[in-house]
């Protein structure tokens, strides 16, 4: 019986069209790599000596690599499928060889082999001739790189590392790490980002013992290199054939759910002290970690209560779908207290804990959230904005002008109130409001108090709570439990939790090793306010690290999406403001369109246009996402769609998928990604929607405004390949911010 291990190159026929065939042929590869009809053959003249070609169909050949220990299995590295004399011409050109500095395993496959340079016969000599260029970017970092550091600490390939020395630019830079073996280029970006060598040492596990045997042969040693955390993001070992088909059928996920960066790799499985916080920028995997993290979890407990929550339904709907795609076989458990991973939304998983408390012990935790007794919190308000509105009709003229605004009292209540558990005036006349913009004396804070007691006597006479409330009363029943109904708790986007959410997820857990563990981005902050995590009993100083590799995003994209965030400043659940140093994509692409037009009707024209020319490329048309600031410009788009025969699906709650173009809003893109995306409306006064300012107090309308930017940029950086922007009339003011990262072209002139 043979191992397979999976190195996909990003060439190879991986598609539906030859994936049953390539399933079929690793099945039998699994069962016995002597079959006759597998025709694993050497290629004479080749390279590499451990090259293999072997038969998928009649049409098609996969090209591989055969390893062998003495007296061991044989081990075949999978790398994909092609055209018969496409496979021969690659196999005969192509390596798997040792990294002869660090012991790890190097798959150059022909089209990746760099461009010849000049000879590198000194190393030293070229050290010198690439300082002699004005302007090297990694020497001037700061962190003492140099060509010699690069090929004998590294283990840089020569001449990749003197061209790197020579590179005056990210962008030249981003040209060599795509065409270099992934680690290399990958530790090409950290250097450039700023990192030292002894941090990519670190980062990709160097500086550990290399698990090999003295005196052990090449085949030996390269195994062992394979099994390294570094090798596992380009090599995957693959269990039996049904991974396999889960790999190949995955679609865009497969890689992100397979191959892990040593670093990544590194949270998902470590074991924490307590609470551990995960931060990074859009793209750089967090979500990922959050699922890598889940199953070992599971994997190392079976017998572990496991909570993988978010914010929406939706986003608890794709991390469910997304842990299965990784591991079909991972225990799923149906309700909080069982043994395995339950995936739900916060408020859901809040709603289940009052569902099944008593009576009694209901009774007493609305008591004690809201100062009444009674068997409240049977259904939700369905419309708390208007029971804001009715309240602050009720208070009248008490209440003064700037503060009648139901954006003030939700956020009041969410932030101020529920947490603290205020049910008196005098409770909330004398509490502090760290974190509030609006500042309110004693007699505003009477009046205000005066709408929550409305608020809260409506909603009495309704026997209704809100979200909030839920979450409040919620935690209030999980800490008077003598028992936890968690052993881990699982946090994604933790940006967009209120406090009383934190309260709630903080009682569902006891403190101690592994309780918490929160995948958060403070620049994708789209909902609620800021919270500081250690004022609700989560500690996290000193637990928390921030990812800083894009590998969703092109870096053309990520300028962009940048540029709508610059001079604003974001404030983590630490409470401390992110630092984004370092911040980079892996991946290159076209830089984002920015298409401008005088009427709706041309704009509609173009946008139609534009989808149309990206399904005539054949483009998935499910990959493909056009967003929009408001559900009104959704329906817009849908009609002039229709009108001009591009068929698209909206993206509602329970809308059956079909493999169309997806619209949605910007907020529900939040947690998608898309191969393309088209921005629709990005007029001046729909983003930021201006309708949203109206009646804000002055104190709150910064933290609305960032929320606003945050928004566009999650819908920017929703594009993996490409992006254009599309606006009638007036630009919006966040496009000037991310003037620069961006060229303007008419739509469809690219694909």
């Amino acid at each position: 019986m043979a191992v397979v291990i999976y190195a996909p190159h990003k060439d190879g026929h991986h598609d539906g069209s030859i994936a049953k065939h390539t399933q079929a042929f690793i099945r039998k590869l699994f069962e016995d790599d002597t079959l006759p009809g597998l025709h694993i053959e050497p290629i004479k003249g080749s390279a590499d000596p451990k090259v293999r070609t072997g038969r998928v169909n009649d049409m098609y050949r996969a090209v591989l690599f055969k390893v062998q220990a003495a007296g061991g299995q044989p081990h075949y590295i999978f790398t994909g499928v092609w055209p018969h004399d496409e496979a021969i011409r690659l196999a005969l050109r192509s390596v798997l060889k040792t990294n002869p500095v660090n012991g790890l395993p190097e798959l150059i496959m022909a089209s990746e082999v760099p461009a010849p340079t000049a000879p590198v016969a000194d190393v030293h000599h070229v050290e010198s001739s690439a300082k002699a260029q004005p302007g090297p970017l990694l020497a001037s970092t700061g962190a003492d790189v140099s060509l010699e550091r690069l090929v004998g600490e590294l283990g840089i390939d020569p001449e990749l590392a003197a061209r790197a020395m020579s590179a005056t630019s990210d962008d030249e830079i981003m040209g060599l790490a795509e065409a270099a073996v992934e680690w290399q280029g990958l530790a090409l970006l950290d250097l450039a980002a700023g990192k030292t060598i002894e941090q990519v040492r670190t980062s990709f596990g160097l500086d550990g013992p290399s698990g090999v045997a003295a005196g052990a042969g090449d085949e030996e040693k390269l195994l062992a290199g394979l099994k390294t955390p570094t090798a596992l993001m380009q090599f995957a070992w693959l269990e039996d054939d049904e991974e396999l088909r889960q790999v190949i059928e995955g679609g865009d996920f497969a890689k992100w759910r397979t191959f892990l960066h040593p670093e990544q790799r590194r949270y998902a499985e470590s074991v924490y002290s307590g609470s551990f916080r995960l931060s990074g920028g859009a793209g750089t995997g967090k979500t990922v970690v959050l699922l890598h993290r889940a199953r070992m979890l599971a994997r190392r407990a079976p017998a572990a209560r496991i909570v993988l929550t978010t914010f929406t339904r939706n986003l608890a709907d794709a991390l469910r779908r997304d842990l299965q795609l990784l591991d079909g076989d991972l225990e799923l458990a149906d309700s909080l207290g069982e043994a395995g991973v339950f995936v739900t939304g916060v408020d859901a998983a809040a709603s289940r804990v009052l569902a099944a408390a008593s009576p009694e012990a209901r009774s007493a935790a609305v008591e004690q959230v809201l100062g009444v007794g009674g068997n409240r919190a049977t259904r939700h308000a369905t419309d708390a904005s208007t029971a804001w509105r009715d309240a602050i009709a009720t208070v009248g003229d008490a209440l003064p002008a700037d503060l009648r605004s139901p954006a003030f009292f939700a956020a009041e209540y969410a932030s101020v109130v529920l947490p603290n558990r205020v049910t008196d005036r005098d409770g909330y006349l004398r509490l502090r409001r760290p974190g509030r913009g609006v500042p309110l004396g004693r007699n505003q804070r009477s009046a205000v108090w005066e709408t929550i007691a409305a608020y809260r006597a409506a909603a009495a006479v309704q026997g209704a709570v809100d979200f909030g409330e839920v979450c409040a009363i919620a935690a209030e029943l999980g800490e008077a439990m003598p028992t936890r109904v968690a052993d881990h708790v699982l946090v994604d986007e933790g940006q967009d939790l209120t406090p009383a959410q934190w309260q709630f997820l903080r009682s569902l857990v006891a403190e101690g090793p592994d309780d918490l563990f929160i995948a958060e981005d403070a620049q994708q902050r789209i909902y609620g306010q800021r919270v500081v995590l250690g004022w609700y009993g989560i500690r996290i100083v000193g637990r928390s690290r921030r990812l800083s590799l894009n590998y969703r995003t092109t870096e053309q994209v990520l300028r962009f999406a940048s540029g709508v965030l610059s001079g604003t400043e974001h404030v983590d659940l630490d409470g401390e403001v992110t630092d984004d140093g370092g911040y980079r994509s892996a991946r290159s692409g076209p830089p984002p369109a920015r298409v401008a037009v005088s009427s709706l009707v041309d704009e509609l024209r173009l946008a139609a246009e534009q989808v149309r020319a990206w399904l005539d490329a054949g483009i998935e048309p499910d990959t493909i996402g056009i967003l929009a600031r408001d559900q009104r410009t959704v329906d817009r788009i849908a009609r002039g769609f229709e009108e001009r025969d591009v068929p698209v699906r909206q993206v509602t709650r329970g809308a059956a998928t079909r493999p169309y173009p997806q619209l949605m809003t910007m907020h529900r893109a939040k947690g998608m990604e898309f191969s393309r995306v088209l921005i629709f409306g990005v007029d001046a006064d729909l983003v930021p929607a201006r309708y949203l300012l109206r009646g804000v107090p002055e104190g709150e309308r910064a933290d609305l405004l960032q929320r606003e930017r945050s928004l566009f940029y999650v819908a920017a950086t929703r594009a993996r390949d490409e992006l254009v922007v599309m606006w009638e009339g007036e630009g919006s003011e966040f496009l000037r911010a991310s003037d620069g990262a961006q060229s303007s072209r008419s739509p469809s002139s690219s694909t």
